[in-house]
């Protein structure tokens, strides 16, 4: 383990995280809807709309960042340049004042696509970095010190706005846009060690970005030919995309739906602060729930407490109402996400679990955007964000549904079943015949 450069690796998740907390769940959703958005009927609706295209562009994206990642051993120099986009664009965000929303929207596209755009190059790193049997440890790592780092600004951030006269400050818009430029300076100055202690080899020769193009959404279509051999994985897919898009447009959504609702910036944030915290050991709580129940059971009944979130939602008044939500959220938020990838990489066939897992994450991505444009179009037809919160209980409703006719145990054997194949097909105890006739039943499953 070259302990330096994981503790680095490791410090970028504290760096990067001020984005995921300041940036797209407390503070800025909340300035969206009050100052940028000023004068709009539907603020949320529109930012709705916003986490779509961002999310849409990130997962086009996704695929020729993969294959950059992948075949042009430049990671580093890519992860610079979208880490400088998304701390840049974070500093720019102090400059929108009242009714400035399309400028806060595309500089959020901009910050998301830093975010996500460098944590594939960033992900990419790990097993240069850390040893096979080291890297769950440092992955684990890797996301708490992104709770904490990402916990601890927003906690900072708080102070900054309750308190904005004790930093010079002339009100708490002035000390929300200070707010922004934190965010940047964060993640810039967390990321430098990272920078200057991790380099990549020496360049070789340039590849035109047509080959990433053709080699990144190549291998999407392969995985999308191979998925009908894998019946229950399949199911799973279909079941994730729903009950996903609804967890993450909760997290998207929560904080400019209590600012629709007349709850107070401070309550949004320091509400969306404990969300934060009680998630890191709630997450280590739920894995051992899951393995005591079994994991699908506990997908099950984290889905339901979704559901009753949104219910409660609804009928959300006041501001203690939020911190219960808060609380509920950080009880499961972790924990059902965890288990769901685990429930996935027990039906992916290993041949093939990079190529099925960056389907994974692709998929994920362009089902999460779906979410926050019914949550924005309902906003806008009712002309009531109750409404448009009920909206997110038909992701749930269907997820929860396709999740009941998954089996994991045949989906593990079906995953087995394709992995004796591909042990079979490099077997040197088969005949040039039998290889062909198998290599034929694989062929045909591609075409």
């Amino acid at each position: 383990m070259q302990t330096k450069q994981l503790r680095y690796w490791m410090l970028y998740d504290w760096a990067n995280s001020a984005f995921a907390t300041t940036m797209l769940a407390a503070v800025l959703p909340i300035y969206y809807q009050s100052v940028a958005g000023k004068g709009l009927e539907q603020a949320a609706s529109y930012w709705g709309f916003t986490q779509t295209v961002a999310m849409l562009l990130v997962a086009l994206s996704a695929p020729v960042l993969g294959a950059m990642a992948d075949l042009s051993q430049r990671r580093m120099a890519f992860l610079r340049v979208f880490a400088w986009i998304g701390s840049l664009s974070c500093i720019l965000m102090s400059l929108a004042g009242e009714g400035d929303w399309m400028l806060v929207s595309i500089l959020f596209v901009l910050g998301t696509l830093g975010f996500s755009g460098g944590n594939t190059f960033y992900d990419s790193l790990l097993p240069q970095l850390a040893l096979p049997e080291e890297r769950d440890e440092v992955s684990a790592k890797g996301y708490m010190y992104g709770y904490i780092g990402g916990g601890v600004l927003l906690a900072i951030n708080v102070v900054m706005l309750e308190k904005f006269s004790w930093f010079g400050l002339p009100d708490k818009i002035s000390a929300t846009q200070a707010v922004f430029i934190t965010v940047g300076v964060w993640w810039f100055l967390f990321s430098l060690p990272l920078f200057r202690t991790v380099k990549d080899p020496a360049r070789t020769a340039a590849r035109p970005i047509g080959l990433y193009i053709k080699e990144g959404f190549g291998r999407v279509g392969v995985t999308i030919k191979r998925l009908p051999k894998y019946p229950e994985l399949l199911k799973y897919l279909l079941s994730f995309w729903f009950f996903n898009d609804g967890i993450t447009t909760i997290i998207s959504m929560s904080a400019i739906y209590g600012a629709e609702l007349g709850i107070g910036t401070t309550h949004l944030i320091v509400a969306l602060l404990i969300t934060q915290f009680v998630g890191i050991p709630f997450t280590f709580l739920f894995a051992k729930y899951a393995r005591a129940i079994g994991s699908k059971r506990a997908l099950y009944i984290s889905l339901l407490a979704y559901m009753g979130i949104v219910g409660m939602g609804y009928f959300m008044q006041n501001a203690l109402h939020f911190y219960l939500l808060a609380f509920m959220v950080g009880m499961v938020q972790g924990g059902s996400q965890a288990v769901a990838r685990s429930i996935y990489s027990q039906m992916v066939p290993k041949a093939y679990a990079a190529q099925f897992f960056g389907f994974f994450s692709l998929s994920g991505k362009v089902s999460a955007s779906i979410g926050p444009a019914v949550f924005g179009t309902v906003g806008l037809l009712t002309g009531s964000t109750r409404t448009a919160i009920l909206s997110i209980l038909f992701f749930f409703i269907v997820g929860l549904i396709m999740l009941r006719f998954v089996d994991i145990d045949k989906g593990k054997r079906e995953a087995e079943a394709a992995e004796e194949q591909e042990h079979l097909l490099g077997s040197s105890l088969l005949s040039p015949k039998e290889k062909s006739s198998l290599q034929r039943d694989e062929d045909q499953t591609l075409l």
